[in-house]
């Protein structure tokens, strides 16, 4: 368990082989040896043998760099009969598309017993995370934190005393085996909500720290009784008073949106994936799988009390999930000194209008990287609940992703047309669609085709959600793109439509790397095809992704330099590699 504590093409093409966008000579070299095997814990307090641990840690080590630094990572898969890749989230993998740790993406999963080198640039500093980008290991506690600062001799847009970290994840008491079993049943077996929500890799169950330890909570739960040795024990966050923290939070659930409160203390957004924003007050803020934030909050001068930080469920009903508490430890206080008052309450979970309330004040800090004026192309991306053959599926504009053996960056690279299905998916949707209600056609199809963008161009998404096959209902969907960062142009309710441009903003849009859409909502995107390599961009939900809820995008490719033999080991570039060195 972690401790408590030019757009022209030709151009972008001459920067890119020159090294302009390359990877960073100053930087040092941050180097980590890391084996990934399960282990047993008991996260909250119900001991488990299904947890993916790296170095017998859990949540894996936090990776620190600086801005410009080389990060290696020499993984060794010490898992009995599978294979792991690690993805990087939020690292744009400039020059090195190979080093995303997307299975079938961008390499072939690591085998049982050996070793991958994963070597990147970390190329702009930020709060960010790393998790498994295979199967559901996600959801098995595969994930650590990776905290970028800004390079020697800068400073920060703000000032702090010192900083905490929390990464958050939601836990089952089920197996992802059993798990992906269950999605793949015909008819499928959903595979319900969270047991708990972890701060930090720790949460509780079992127990209520809600109320005092001789006394029961509202649902019968006792109190915890802890003497701060549990692997289930909350965190402890030591502060003084009249002193200012920076506390980096970053979402890895596989299911669950959240919500995060100080009692008593009012935080300040800062950062948002990597990028600076706008400054804003809050008294709490939601955050969906996959994104990261940084928030400034002061410590009261004068206090001798401690305080709880909440983290509770949004966007699905919390009824079955065990919040996450912490506690907020001021040094002139006991640390067992409880917390005057109960808990924060977490915002209703279907209260919309108060997630959209703080999503829509997310601007860019002046003085950030403005969007291009206009876009060269435009895709729309239906999101819809379909069947297939008798399984529940997720699908893009009637389109459900289907992965292939071969990775697309080495079938792309080396012209192996016969590696996926080389007809793109729909660029598009029915302007007869009706969003509200369940699809006309509840049947999708399957297709590994991949979108071709055009390299040096300026792209437009727009992310449509719709109705799910269940009547009147329509879920949060958080939006992940790999290698790159999107101005978020805007979001709206109903379906898009020619008279929401004049709702696009091009002033100061935030920059992100992921991105909600609300039910029945759609979120526009913009971005710019300047990062050569194959890239996925999908749904953060963990089943979702399972069931094919995202798509392939690829530019630039004949740019990519060598790729590591290592990462095209399977499939087809395997059987290349091999006849290569055979001959």
């Amino acid at each position: 368990m972690a401790p408590n504590r030019l757009t022209p093409i030709c151009l972008l093409a001459c920067l890119w082989c020159f090294g302009v966008f390359g990877r960073s000579i100053s930087g040092e070299e941050v180097k980590y040896n890391w084996e990934v095997k399960y282990m047993k814990g008991a996260p909250d307090c119900m001991e488990k043998d299904f947890i993916i641990g790296i170095n017998g840690q859990f949540p894996g080590p936090t990776i620190k760099a600086r801005a410009g630094d080389n990060v290696v990572v020499n993984l060794t898969n010490k898992l009995d009969k599978e294979g792991v890749v690690i993805h990087w989230h939020g690292i744009r993998q400039l020059k090195t598309p190979w080093a995303d740790g997307t299975a079938a993406i961008s390499q072939c999963p690591i085998k049982s017993g050996d070793t991958f080198t994963y070597n990147f640039t970390v190329d702009k500093a930020g709060t960010y995370f790393y998790h498994g980008h295979l199967g559901m290991q996600r959801s098995a506690g595969l994930y650590g934190m990776l905290i970028v600062d800004v390079e020697k001799g800068k400073k920060e847009a703000f000032h702090y005393d010192g900083e905490f970290s929390l990464l958050l994840s939601d836990w089952w008491h089920k197996g992802i085996e059993e798990q992906e079993e269950d999605l793949n049943a015909k008819p499928m077996i959903w595979i319900g909500e969270a047991q708990s929500v972890l701060i930090n890799g720790r949460g509780q169950f079992t127990c209520s720290l809600a109320v005092p330890p001789n006394s029961k909570d509202s649902k019968g739960l006792p109190g915890c009784k802890f003497t701060g040795k549990e692997q289930c024990a909350p965190n402890i966050l030591d502060v003084e008073p009249g002193k200012t923290y920076r506390l980096r939070v970053a979402s890895t659930t596989a299911l669950a949106s959240l919500n995060v409160a100080i009692e008593s203390h009012n935080m300040l957004m800062v950062e948002a994936d990597g990028n600076y924003l706008q400054p804003f007050s809050v008294k709490d803020f939601d955050i969906y799988s996959g994104e990261s934030y940084s928030v400034i909050f002061n410590t009261h001068k004068h206090s001798s009390h401690n305080y709880w930080i909440s983290v509770g469920v949004r966007g699905r009903d919390p009824t079955k999930t065990a919040r996450g508490l912490a506690l907020l430890h001021y040094t002139s206080a006991k640390v067992s000194k409880r917390p005057k008052h109960h808990p924060p309450t977490t915002p209703r979970w279907n209260d919309y209008a108060h997630s959209k309330s703080f999503t829509y004040k997310l601007l860019a800090h002046p003085g950030s990287p403005k969007p291009p004026a206009n876009y060269d192309h435009r895709i729309f991306l239906l999101n819809t609940q379909n069947f297939m053959e008798g399984q529940t599926k997720w699908a893009i504009n009637n389109v459900s992703l289907k992965l292939t053996e071969t990775p697309y960056l080495g079938s792309i690279r080396y012209g192996l047309t016969n590696a996926f299905d080389q007809i793109s998916p729909p660029e598009t949707f029915s302007d007869t669609y009706d969003i509200t209600k369940p699809p006309p056609n509840p049947n999708c199809t399957i297709s590994s085709g991949v979108y071709n963008l055009n390299f040096g161009k300026t792209y437009d998404v727009i992310l449509q959600n719709a109705n799910l096959i269940q009547e009147g209902v329509s879920e949060i969907h958080p939006w992940h793109l790999h290698g790159h960062d999107f101005w978020v142009l805007g979001y709206g309710d109903g379906k898009f439509s020619k008279k929401d441009e004049k709702k696009l903003n091009l002033v100061n849009p935030p920059l992100r790397n992921t991105v909600v859409i609300f039910p029945h909502g759609w979120t526009a995107i913009r971005f710019m095809t300047d990062n050569p390599g194959v890239w996925a961009f999908h749904c953060h939900i963990e089943p979702h992704l399972h069931m094919g809820m995202g798509v392939i995008f690829a530019e630039g490719v004949h740019l990519v330099r060598k790729i590591p033999d290592e990462a095209l080991s399977c499939g087809l570039t395997g059987e290349m590699l091999m006849r290569q060195n055979h001959n």
